[in-house]
This record gives structure tokens, C-alpha cells and sequence, in this order.
């Protein structure tokens, strides 16, 4: 077939099976990615029928991963990347060397030679960005404290996997493997391919942060100036897919990584949010994509021929990894249902296992088996990982009825979960509960400073309430639709309840606690969607501020100043 016709087949039979197999799964109450990834499967090598382009099916994929990343970046600032460093960091990394142990112990156990061993853990040790996205955008918890931290959790370890993938090639002579051309396996060249990396990945970072923060919004802007919609949509996704093959060209770096900084230094532009929305279609077809190129690299025979094997590699990623990262956030002192959803997220794993895969097996440290087990998992833990999440409430709610440690575990004494005995009186009676502290938090808190009312701070962000602590405010850490935390905050005799984050999820059952314990407090909310706000008014009988609106109002006024004509001075 003609490689154009290739192209408009394979685009064509993935996106129309995923199409119908996705609606089947959503009308059998299974998440529609399960339809995706059969979908890849049937037109895949390994079944009868159809096969389609796998090559063309990997790069379409790519694209997909790229705008996803981009459209994450558009939404996420180095801000809220530094703000989870303490956990995100050494949890990644803690996280990354238990998995591959698990994994390098199973792969010994089989006979495999240590090299195999160590590169087939590190394969099941990283997780799917693009599946961890879609799960947290599903669930509305992207933007939250706990959503950041997983996103951030994981780009540190695509971080680290950039590296890994640097320096394999170098020491696989020393782990049993066919070197590369080039590599001598001594310390000095693997010395010498170190500091390059670390010097290529530090140069794009830099770059990307002090020239990209101002190129590429005056870009967007000029581009915005010629009034085409055409025009801003093709730089919009340009940007994405052309700085992400240049950070991979020049840098080394990852395509995800490489659109993820896209994203956060065009997200300095005040049209960014214009820009998530012009890039979202394309990001959708794609990351179906991406789903169904899994799907075609799976063998539906290894799970005949290997079903021991595959259950084992099964359990490492969905049960291994999971509970080494929940104990990790606990160690960190966070709450139970953030450890849940960290945990959660990790049980997969996706486009970098593939990449450490083939590289793996290009330099003849991986056995052949080692690809039909690894793609088992990917298929497995990706189509279960929404039912995890799913599942987080359940095992909530299940473990502080029937465990005493998960009932110590949230009622441990903590510093920050409450206020110091020498907090002033002015903050513990008709004092303003302010629940968030980010973008829309701050600027609240601002005006409520300016005008000397005092407020409490309640946020899940540990380093930001030691930071407002160390500043000589009122906060409390936590998860504010747990009851203590508002009682901590002294909701009881507060004036006003301002709940500056939007989580839908939670914001009844903090209304519910605050109402129990002062049935005269006011409350105000905010809500991104029109029939949300609508539902929260009726429901809950508060004041509910809908961005769109807000800003219309605004922008009228100001019209209107303008436009009316001076009212005439009365006569004296």
C-alpha cells in the first residue's frame, strides 16, 4: 500500500474502532480507554484481519504525548513545580530505586543476568504521563495540591529517565551487553557522557526558562495581533511539536519533557487559557492515539504461554509500586487520601517503559521474552488504572473504619495541622477562613491584608504553610473536607467561609462541617463551570463567583463608565 494511503488507513481504522469499542466499554461502565487499547490489539501484528501501520501508529502517538504535554505545561507554572519539590523529588527517586528492586529481584528469580535484570526493573519503575493526565483531568483534580504533586512526582521521573537512557549505552559492555559504537565502557567515557547530559538537559531548562519565558508569549501576542484564529491555532500547536523535536534534536531530552516546558513558559502569556482550548481537540484524537499504539504492540499469546510471569509483573506495577509511593507520602506526613491518590497514579506504566525496552534490546541485554512481559503490564495496569482511582474512596473510607493505624495515621500530631497556642484572638473569632492559597487564594488574602481583616490560611501544600507560618500568618495544613481541619481554622465562630480552590468533589461536605459548626457563617465559592454554579447556589444556598462572569461584569462596567454620557451636576 501507498505509505499516504498507509497514513489515512491506519488513522482511519484506529481512530473509528476506538471510536465504537470506547462507546461499548462507557455503556459496560468501563473506563472508554479499555475500548482504545483493544482497539490497538485487533488492528495490531498479533491478531488476524487488518493489521495496521505500527510505525505510522508510534509517530501519530508521539504527537499525541507532546500536545498533552504541552496542554499540561499550559496549566502548570514553575511555581507549582517548585512548590512540590520536597516531595516530589526524593519521592520519585525513592519511589524509581524500590520498583526497579522489585523488578531486578523478579527478573534474577527467572535466571535473567543482572544487566537484564536492572534494565527490566527500571522499565516497570516509571509511569505513564499521558495516562496519569487523563485519569486526574476525569476526576477534577488536576489543579489541585494533590494532582500537582503527581504531575510533578512524574516529571521528575521522566527526568531521570532521560539520564538512564543517556547512560546505558555506556555501561552496557560493563552489564553484560553489546556496546555501542563509540563507547568504550570505561569510567572516563561514561564521566565524559554525564557531564554532556547533565549540561544538555541544564542548558534546555535554562534556556526554556529565561529566553522562552519571553520569546514565546510575544510570539503568541503577534500572531494574536493578525485577528486569524488559523493563524493562532498553527502557532499554538507548532510551538508544541516544534520546540519538542528541537529539545529532543539539540538537548537530548524527552518529547514529553521537551512540550511540558513549552507549555509552562508559554503559559507567561495572557492568552494562554485561549491556547489550552484551541489545542484541546487535537490533543484528544491524539492521546486516543497514543492508546491504541499500545494496543498494536501487544501479544494476546504471552498471556497463554506466560500467565505466572505476567501476573508477577503485574503485581510489581500495580501493587508494588503502589504501596513503596503511598508509604513514601506518609512518611512525608500527608494525608492518607493524598498517599491514595499518588499511589494510584503510579500503577501503570507507559512510553518510557517502551523506550527502555527497545534500547534494552538493541544492546542485547534484554532476552527476547523481556518485550511480551513488559507490554502485558503496560496493557494491564493502563486499562485497570482507572478502577484504582475509583477505588480510592472506598478503601478510604473502609480503612478508617476497620484499621487503628489508618485512624493514627490522620489524628497523629502534627504542628502544622493546628494553630500555635500563641496565635492572636484577632484570628480565632469573626476571622475569614480562607480555604487554597494559590493563585486565586493570594490575591484574596492581598485585599483581606490591605484592609486589615484578619483570616486563617487551611491548604494541603505543607511547605506553603510553613512559609506563611515563618511570615507571622494564621494557617493550618490539611485536607479542609476533613472535619478537623476546619475546626483547627476555628470555623465555629468565624465570620466567612471563602473557598478559594475549585474542587466540586469536596466543596459540599466543607460546607456541610462549616454549617454543623456555625450555622450563621457566609459562604463564598468559586466554580470554573456555569451549570456547577448554578447547582451550588440552589444546593447550598452560598455566594458562588463563576470566572466568565466575573469577568464580563467587570469588563461591562467599565464599558459602560466609558460609554454613557456624564451625568449633568445638580443645579445649586
Amino acid at each position: 500500500m501507498h505509505h499516504g494511503a498507509s497514513l489515512i488507513s491506519t488513522i482511519a481504522a484506529a481512530l473509528g474502532l476506538a471510536l465504537a469499542l470506547g462507546f461499548i466499554a462507557a455503556r459496560l461502565r468501563l473506563p472508554a480507554l479499555v475500548g482504545y487499547l483493544l482497539a490497538g490489539v485487533i488492528i495490531g501484528p498479533f491478531t488476524p484481519g487488518f493489521v495496521a501501520d505500527a510505525d505510522i501508529a508510534s509517530q501519530l502517538a508521539e504527537i499525541g504525548v507532546m500536545l498533552l504535554m504541552f496542554g499540561v505545561g499550559l496549566h502548570f507554572s514553575l511555581d507549582d513545580l517548585l512548590q512540590v519539590r520536597r516531595i516530589a523529588l526524593p519521592g520519585a527517586l525513592v519511589q524509581i530505586v524500590a520498583a526497579t528492586c522489585m523488578g531486578g529481584l523478579l527478573a534474577l528469580w527467572w535466571g535473567w543476568s543482572l544487566g537484564a535484570a536492572l534494565v527490566f526493573g527500571l522499565a516497570l519503575s516509571v509511569a505513564s504521563t499521558v495516562v496519569l493526565l487523563r485519569a486526574l483531568e476525569s476526576l477534577g483534580i488536576l489543579d489541585t495540591h494533590t494532582g500537582r504533586i503527581a504531575v510533578g512526582w512524574l516529571v521528575v521521573e521522566d527526568l531521570a529517565m532521560v539520564l538512564v537512557l543517556v547512560l546505558l549505552p555506556p555501561l552496557a559492555q560493563v552489564l553484560g551487553g553489546r556496546a555501542e559504537e563509540g563507547s568504550d565502557g570505561s569510567m572516563a567515557s561514561l564521566s565524559r557522557t554525564l557531564g554532556i547530559t547533565l549540561l544538555q538537559v541544564g542548558g534546555f531548562v535554562a534556556l526554556m526558562l529565561i529566553v522562552g519565558r519571553r520569546l514565546f508569549p510575544w510570539l503568541l501576542w503577534q500572531v494574536t495581533r493578525t485577528g486569524s484564529r488559523e493563524l493562532f491555532t498553527l502557532c499554538v500547536v507548532a510551538a508544541a511539536v516544534s520546540i519538542a523535536f528541537a529539545s529532543a534534536s539539540l538537548f537530548g531530552v524527552s518529547f514529553a519533557l521537551g512540550a511540558f516546558f513549552a507549555g509552562m513558559v508559554m503559559r507567561e502569556s495572557e492568552f494562554s487559557h485561549r491556547a489550552a482550548e484551541e489545542s484541546l481537540p487535537l490533543r484528544d484524537a491524539f492521546a486516543v492515539l497514543f492508546f491504541v499504539s499500545v494496543g498494536m504492540l501487544f501479544d494476546p499469546g504471552v498471556l497463554l504461554s506466560r500467565p505466572l510471569q505476567v501476573l508477577a509483573v503485574v503485581l510489581v506495577i500495580v501493587v508494588g509500586k503502589s504501596v513503596a509511593a503511598c508509604l513514601l507520602v506518609l512518611a512525608f506526613r500527608y494525608p492518607l487520601a493524598t498517599a491514595l491518590t499518588v499511589s494510584a497514579s503510579l500503577a501503570q506504566i507507559g512510553e518510557f517503559s517502551f523506550i527502555l525496552l527497545a534500547l534494552g534490546l538493541r544492546m542485547e541485554l534484554l532476552p527476547p521474552e523481556a518485550q511480551s512481559l513488559v507490554l502485558a503490564g503496560a496493557l494491564v495496569s493502563i486499562a485497570t488504572n482507572p478502577l484504582w482511582f475509583s477505588a480510592i474512596q472506598p478503601i478510604l473510607n473502609w480503612l478508617r473504619l476497620h484499621s487503628s493505624l489508618a485512624r493514627r495515621l490522620e489524628a497523629r500530631d502534627d504542628p502544622l495541622a493546628e494553630l500555635p497556642a500563641t496565635t492572636a484572638a484577632r484570628y480565632l473569632s469573626r476571622q475569614v477562613v480562607l480555604v487554597g492559597y494559590g493563585r486565586v487564594g493570594r490575591r484574596i488574602a492581598a485585599q483581606l491584608r490591605a484592609h486589615d481583616i484578619p483570616f486563617v490560611v487551611a491548604d494541603q501544600n505543607r511547605e506553603l504553610i510553613e512559609r506563611l507560618r515563618e511570615e507571622g500568618g494564621a494557617a493550618v495544613w490539611g485536607d479542609a473536607a476533613e472535619p478537623s481541619v476546619l475546626i483547627q481554622a476555628h470555623i465555629a465562630r468565624a465570620r466567612v467561609l471563602v473557598v478559594a480552590i475549585a474542587d466540586p468533589l469536596n466543596v459540599r461536605q466543607m460546607i456541610d462541617t462549616a454549617r454543623a459548626l456555625n450555622p450563621e457563617v457566609e459562604v463564598v465559592l468559586r466554580s470554573h463551570n456555569e451549570d456547577e454554579a448554578q447547582l451550588l447556589r440552589q444546593e447550598l444556598a452560598a455566594t458562588v463567583y463563576l470566572g466568565e462572569h466575573e469577568l464580563a461584569q467587570a469588563m461591562a462596567g467599565d464599558v459602560l463608565r466609558r460609554a454613557l454620557p456624564p451625568v449633568p451636576a445638580a443645579a445649586s
